[in-house]
């Protein structure tokens, strides 16, 4: 089964998880998200693999990004969305798909068990 790491390579959980995903035997796709950026459609479908109700539960409010474009005060889930798009450093990471469930990958610790199931 495809697995897939979106990766930023500056953030310790992210190479960790793709560590981790190394060590388990799993081989998977890594993406720079930061260099190539998700699409909206992505984010959609990578939004309900998560779980997730709303994109908010997936970014990354303390990034200044998030407070420069008051995002706080935005309810529409599509702008939401399209800041994501614009602004990928907003999406919180990393993210491990599997087949057609995501996790973010925090803490560290739920990554193997996720690989194996």
């Amino acid at each position: 089964m495809q697995t897939t790491i979106w990766h930023n390579p500056r953030c310790s959980k992210s190479r960790e998880a793709v560590k981790i995903s190394e060590e388990s035997g799993v081989k998977s796709e890594i993406i720079k998200y930061l260099d190539t950026k998700p699409t909206k459609e992505e984010l959609k479908i990578v939004l309900k693999m998560l779980g997730f109700s709303s994109a908010r539960e997936w970014m990354r409010t303390k990034e200044e990004i998030y407070k420069e474009l008051d995002l706080k005060n935005v309810t529409d889930e599509e702008t939401l969305l399209d800041a994501m798009v614009e602004n990928p450093k907003l999406i919180e990471r990393p993210v491990i798909i599997k087949g057609d469930r995501a996790i973010i990958g925090r803490p560290t610790s739920i990554i193997a068990e996720f690989l194996k199931a």
